[in-house]
């Protein structure tokens, strides 16, 4: 029999350690056997799933494997959410490689330094955010905003993977688009067969098992498949050969230049120890401490210039294809660009191609690429290092993928929240996704966030707790401690295949067109951040950022001319908008409803429509302000309305107020607008205003006034979809 409710710690406890609301409630062996199996489930997808994003983020595949060890389980611990699967994502992974790629090459240790030091970042923004209470700030990125950016982060991952699926090499451009262009050029040309075959033959694999049955791991199926087929098949095979194996001008040329760089390189490095010297000894004004800077300036300048002529003469290598023609049983032979081949020679039927370049020495790779060494044990123990240079960079990207990364993990938390009637704090996920990032950093994790994928299938499995995360996380540390080398021969076309088969559920044009017939301007809104994204990637921050302003100026401007309404009596017996029911209305009073908050933007729109009135009836003597829609007023509304209270005042009309909340009327009280009018002027409905002013213009008059008796203008057509 279960222990009761009242034995769970709650209060302040809870909330610093949210996992004590499920961790001490007593657990039967169906319980976390449906933990167990639902955490085993998500490790089956994560585990692949993490090596393609990391390298969708431009990283070594294990660092995916980093990103899964302890984020899941921290996230769970931490946050309100009992099913959110946190870990590598597609968006955060694709956001951070937009946001390194400018400072760092891919892949290299300066590019991974970053990627930890901006998990880093993002753990600290999100989790100040939410020790702060400030989970509402994510609502600045509205709903079209974020619909517009995922349709185009979608595109862009998707079109980021064709070098990898048509195994070609495709030069990066400024642009995303150009790059797109470069690698749809180089297809034709550079296509590796075997390698399409294995990315392709991966992603039907992984649709059909998801079609006949969703329940599958998918991708780990087709994971284990292709890894075996490629074993099997020596999809990979590598030959390192000397230079001048190769039969290229290229190859010649590099071969020249490589000793000399090397020599010019330790030149840079005593001229600059020789600088430093003599400005510890003599300062920076000496004359000997100007020459020697010169000297050191012109040697880097020199050898800058020489390094990049020979990283140009080794992408001509990379593009260029090879065959191999064998000059004995146990020599590497000659390599010849495709095409140029002696006449009659025999060769072994292999596309070669350059993987690396290292010390006068080539790798080829007569076959596909795949994953490779995978270091095994856990990740070291180390706090994440940065350079100040590029921090204003970092912290930007930080700020973008803090937002992104948690709409995306909230969205998901809400929608199971909704299935499972658990409770939900939007600032307590904010602290478990954050601090998921900041423990994530130390252990080399790069950005993580909740995924859509994974919790779903989280959910599917029968997660009731956040064990199961807990035994996703442990299924990964196996996997880091004993099971790395069955993960050598996963073809990367794979990895991109899964890479695709996770976009899919990104793209929701229904999401973009919904808007559109909503409101025509949340459409405008949805489309444009959609279409600037993909003009400005890699830099998608830019199409975010425009996107947010732009929904921030399409709610100013709504807010700015909110609809105004002069009412009138319809046969129903309630006060409706004259104009659109055809109705009379009276010439000594005139009923206004203001369907905004006062506010400074539109305050001078509100004193036009009221001014409006007196204009149009000469014999007008009260004006009732029918307030049920005003929610806020600020100190420009309060100054306004002081102004036309005089105004009015001077031409001998009466302003009343009907249905103000409490806190419209504490601001009347605090500014002195409540004592300027007089108390007896504000009323808790229309009916009382409306009573008073009758009294006051006569006991006739309410017998004849349109806003007592219904008196629809003749001739005149109106709509019921106004009230």
């Amino acid at each position: 029999m279960k222990a009761p409710i009242a034995s769970v710690p709650n209060g302040r406890l809870c909330r610093i350690f949210p996992f004590l609301s499920w961790t001490c409630v007593p657990r039967g062996i169906a319980e976390w056997r449906a933990d167990a199996i639902a955490g085993l489930t998500v490790a089956l997808v994560l585990v692949p799933q993490s090596m393609a994003y990391a390298q969708l983020a431009g990283l070594p595949a294990h660092y995916g494997l980093y990103a899964s060890f302890l984020p899941p389980i921290i996230g769970a611990l931490f946050g309100s959410s009992r099913q959110l699967a946190t870990g590598p994502v597609a968006v955060v992974s694709l956001l951070t490689a937009a946001a390194l790629e400018p400072i760092a090459v891919a892949g290299s240790e300066g590019y991974v330094i970053y990627a930890i030091a901006l998990s880093l970042f993002v753990g600290l923004f999100q989790l100040a955010l939410g020790l702060l209470r400030l989970g509402v700030i994510v609502n600045f990125l509205s709903h079209p905003v974020i619909i517009g950016f995922t349709n185009a982060a979608a595109i862009i991952i998707a079109t980021s993977q064709l070098d990898k699926i048509f195994g070609v090499r495709a030069e990066k451009a400024a642009n995303q688009l150009q790059t797109v262009w470069n690698a749809i050029v180089a297809i034709p040309a550079q296509i590796h067969w075997p390698t399409f075959a294995m990315g392709a033959g991966a992603l039907v694999l992984m649709l059909l098992l998801r079609r006949l049955n969703p329940r599958l791991p998918a991708v780990l199926i087709a994971a284990a498949l292709t890894t075996l087929l490629s074993w099997a098949l020596q999809f990979e095979r590598l030959l390192t050969v000397p230079l001048a194996n190769v039969e290229s001008e290229v190859a010649r040329a590099i071969e020249t230049k490589q000793a000399p760089l090397a020599q010019a390189k330790q030149e840079v490095v005593a001229a600059d120890e020789k600088y430093l010297a003599l400005l510890a000894e003599h300062g920076g004004e000496a004359e000997i401490t100007e020459d020697a800077r010169r000297a050191f300036d012109a040697l880097r300048y020199e050898y800058e210039r020489d390094q990049r002529a020979l990283k140009a003469d080794t992408e001509r290598l990379r593009k260029t294809h090879y065959v191999r023609v064998a000059a004995g049983e146990n020599e590497a032979g000659r390599f010849y660009p495709e095409g140029h081949a002696p006449a009659g020679a025999a060769h072994d039927g292999r596309t070669w191609r350059v993987q690396s370049v290292r010390d006068g020495s080539l790798i080829l790779n007569g076959g596909g690429r795949v994953v490779g060494h995978i270091p095994p044990g856990l990740p070291d123990l180390a706090l994440p290092k940065f350079d100040l240079d590029v921090l204003a960079q970092l912290m930007l990207a930080a700020v973008t993928i803090s937002f992104i990364g948690f709409l995306e993990a909230i969205s998901m938390a809400k929608a199971m929240a909704a299935k499972t009637r658990q409770r939900l704090d939007a600032n307590q996920e904010l602290v478990g996704q954050g601090l998921a990032n900041v423990v994530g950093s130390v252990f080399q994790s790069y950005p993580v966030s909740g995924s859509f994928s994974r919790s779903a299938v989280n959910l599917s499995a029968g997660a009731l707790s956040g064990f199961a995360s807990i035994a996703t996380g442990l299924v990964v540390t196996v996997t880091l401690l004993w099971l790395t080398p069955l993960f050598y021969h996963l073809p990367q076309a794979t990895l991109a295949a899964v890479i695709l088969m996770a976009v899919i559920g990104l793209v929701n044009i229904k999401g973009i067109k919904h808007a559109w017939q909503t409101n025509r301007s949340d459409g405008i809104v949805a489309v444009a951040t959609f279409l600037l994204t993909l003009i400005f990637a890699p830099h998608l921050d830019q199409g975010i950022l425009i996107g947010a302003g732009a929904a921030l100026v399409v709610y100013l401007y709504r807010t700015m001319q909110p609809r105004v309404a002069v009412l009138a009596r319809h046969p129903d017996g309630t006060l409706r908008d004259a104009a659109g029911f055809g109705l009379q209305t009276c010439d000594e009073i005139a009923v206004v409803r203001f369907d905004g908050s006062l506010y400074f933007a539109n305050t001078a729109y509100f004193e036009d429509r009221i001014l409006e009135q007196v204009a149009a009836r000469p014999k007008l003597k009260y004006i009732i302000v029918s307030g049920d829609g005003i929610n806020q007023l600020d100190a420009t509304g309060a100054e306004t309305i002081g102004h036309l209270i005089d105004q009015l005042k001077q031409n001998g009309i009466e302003l009343l107020f009907t249905g103000l909340k409490k806190q419209v009327r504490e601001v009347f009280a605090r500014s002195g607008l409540e004592q300027q009018l007089g108390p007896e002027r504000f009323f808790r409905t229309d009916a009382r205003a409306l009573a008073y002013a009758w009294e006051r213009l006569g006991a006739d008059h309410a017998a004849h006034c349109p806003l007592n008796v219904v008196r629809p203008v003749a001739g005149a057509s109106h709509s019921h979809s106004k009230v």
